[in-house]
């Protein structure tokens, strides 16, 4: 992957959790393209974090590198910031946990997965914030951008699952906390709250559940009529992280493709909420069918 050239003693580092696939890995993508030093972090698949290594790296050592981490365990939050080879000027809490990969991690009963949504939804990125936090603040600058949803951080979609809809709220309610007790501090703190995005998660948890018609169904009840791609979520971020968004500190963006003002298109009539926004399907445990009434797709208003 080319790169523009850089100064390397104002060469920043850019630290993405949860950076192997879906918007993590094209922010990963857009920030080594700029130039930055991109170390993202992974839970599980290896060997794709291993293939985004190499790609942003392009058969040299630029200085990207991919660690895996359990946010969701404090006493690995605690080794891992330890062990970084140098200071983080950019922190972009993206890694989360959906319907599908809580499941992986959650032991099995709904109880456990609700506390999995929170240890790695809310505790990871305040664990990881708080510790880098002082770094910055000592070099006297710093970003720090958080990855809420649609779901939580603007709008409410019935049935959906209530932990994670509950997790990504306090992710958004976190980064205006923060920018209010940074407000005249040198760091700036945005929040960005995607849609219904296409990532392999969504796919997996969402889509690949559903038949064609109903998969058709669910596309056209979407703003636009089409999921956001990873990609244009991957930019937006990227463009907050420069100087000249500061003016944008303490905010909540809504990135939804306007999802967030009319949520009524994915809880309607004709819509059974189980699946919608966000980054994952958000079920509530144990997953329900999807019944869609496409014939009312055409009716005016899809309240």
């Amino acid at each position: 992957m080319a790169s523009h050239e850089v100064d390397e003693s104002t060469r920043r580092t850019v630290l993405v959790t949860g950076g192997s696939s879906g918007i993590g890995a094209e922010i990963a993508r857009v920030m080594a393209l700029q130039g930055d030093r991109v170390w993202f972090t992974y839970h599980r698949g290896h060997e794709r974090a291993q293939a985004l290594l190499q790609e942003l790296n392009d058969g040299e050592d630029r200085g990207h590198r991919a660690m895996r981490l359990d946010q969701g365990d404090w006493s690995q939050v605690q080794k891992f910031v330890r062990a970084l080879p140098g200071p983080v000027d950019v922190l972009i809490n993206n890694a989360a946990v959906g319907t599908e990969t809580v499941r992986v991690d959650g032991g099995g009963s709904a109880a456990s997965e609700d506390e999995r949504f929170f240890q790695v939804n809310c505790l990871g990125p305040l664990w990881l914030t708080r510790l880098l936090l002082p770094g910055m603040l000592e070099r006297g600058h710093g970003t720090v951008v958080m990855l809420s949803s649609v779901d939580g951080a603007f709008a409410t979609f019935p049935s959906f699952r209530m932990a994670d809809g509950m997790s990504k709220a306090a992710v958004a309610f976190m980064a205006r906390q923060l920018a209010a007790e940074l407000v005249h501090a040198p760091v700036t703190v945005v929040c960005v709250a995607p849609g219904a995005t296409d990532t392999p998660m969504f796919r997996a948890s969402t889509l690949d559940r559903l038949d064609d018609l109903a998969r058709e169904a669910f596309m056209r009840r979407l703003p636009k009529r089409r999921l956001i791609d990873a990609g244009e979520v991957a930019e937006l971020v990227r463009w907050v992280c420069q100087p000249e968004a500061r003016v944008l500190h303490g905010a909540v963006l809504d990135a939804s493709l306007g999802l967030g003002v009319h949520p009524g298109l994915m809880t309607g009539r004709g819509v059974d909420s189980s699946g919608g926004p966000g980054d994952e399907s958000h079920r509530e445990h144990p997953a329900s069918s999807v019944r869609w009434e496409p014939e009312r797709l055409h009716e005016g208003d899809p309240r």
